[in-house]
């Protein structure tokens, strides 16, 4: 920065004494001085007339700093993921984090003991007592909850499926709707006695889009399934899929399962919620049904996975959720069989 000289010259009159010219020479010396500081700490140029100093740019962006060719940084280093504690409780005298193996009392809180899991036997008894305790209607639903091992190697998942089955001890009266797509006579005539409600080839494709024909099942043989995309949008999961049991040429087999059958699907990835029959019904009755519906569940399992059914929940529609053991209603493996 240019230097800046100031010159004062004051002649002593009597009016004005020497004392006093000094006292404005240091005043306007020190107004200088201190103006000149603060522009330097502000680390700027004073903007005086005609000077070119006020124009110049002021940069306030960093320089990119440039990476040398073929210098590789290092590399983060991968999360360390904590593995999940696992007690085990087989030899100790109580659960970990628990009062005991088992309350003493009748009445007791839940949390400070394990979580007791009943043979599907004593569960279904418990909830024909609880119907006889609350007064509560003696013909409603019972639920079974399951929760699924979806997973496969290599972070896979078993796609959701969606499965009819026929219950020995049927628990609705009502007959489903199925429709039928064969364009051969002979087939159309068994499809007919055998109880269908719509039977036809492609020209039922136009009154289906138009919702002038609405079935709860549609079934086919495999010569006309090709005819039928225009249909996949339309129905979706109720589209006839070999994997489902809908397409086939046994048209008899198939109306029989389809129009008193019962479906179930999965839920949230790996949740099956599903009624499998009325309290009214017999304890034998209920564990038929269920048995079919877990037998089922677990057909969809693939070979080389262990347990399907991680947690097995039975409940009516008034009681309390009881959780069963479910692998005492499952047909053994041989796998299970040399664990014994």
């Amino acid at each position: 920065m240019a230097g800046i000289c100031v010159g004062v010259k004051l002649s002593p009159s009597p009016a004005f004494p020497a004392t006093a010219m000094m006292a404005t020479c240091t005043c306007t010396i020190w107004k200088v001085v201190s103006r000149c500081q603060r522009q330097l700490l502000n680390g700027s140029v004073p903007n005086f007339p005609g000077s070119s100093a006020s124009k110049i740019p002021v940069r306030t962006l960093a320089a990119v700093k440039v990476s040398k060719k073929g210098k590789k940084e290092n590399p983060a280093p991968p999360e360390v993921k904590k593995e999940k504690r696992v007690v085990d409780d087989s030899e100790r005298h109580k659960p970990y984090g628990k009062t005991a193996w088992a309350p003493v009392d009748d009445v007791y809180i839940l949390r400070y003991y394990p979580r007791t899991i009943y043979s599907a036997a004593d569960a279904i008894h418990l909830l024909k007592s609880f119907q006889v305790l609350d007064f509560t209607p003696c013909d409603q639903p019972v639920y079974v909850d399951l929760k699924l091992d979806m997973k496969l190697e290599k972070k896979k998942m078993i796609d959701q499926f969606v499965s009819t089955v026929h219950l020995p001890h049927p628990f609705s009266k009502d007959v489903n709707k199925v429709l039928v797509f064969t364009e051969d006579a002979a087939q159309a005539k068994v499809a007919v006695e055998g109880g269908a409600t719509f039977v036809g080839g492609a020209e039922l494709i136009q009154q289906i889009l138009d919702d002038e024909i609405v079935a709860d099942f549609y079934i086919a043989v495999p010569e006309i399934l090709q005819k039928l995309t225009p249909l996949k949008n339309k129905l979706r999961k109720k589209f006839p899929k070999s994997k489902r049991g809908s397409v086939g040429v046994n048209i008899p087999k198939m109306l029989s399962l389809f129009r008193t059958g019962h479906e179930y699907a999965v839920e949230s990835e790996c949740y099956v919620r599903t009624q499998v029959a009325t309290l009214d019904f017999s304890t034998e009755q209920i564990l038929a049904n269920l048995e079919t519906v877990l037998i089922d569940v677990c057909s969809h399992r693939p070979a080389d996975m262990g347990p399907f059914i991680e947690r097995a929940i039975l409940t009516s529609q008034t009681s309390e959720a009881l959780w069963f053991n479910s692998e005492e209603l499952l047909p053994k493996t041989n796998q299970d069989e040399k664990e014994q």
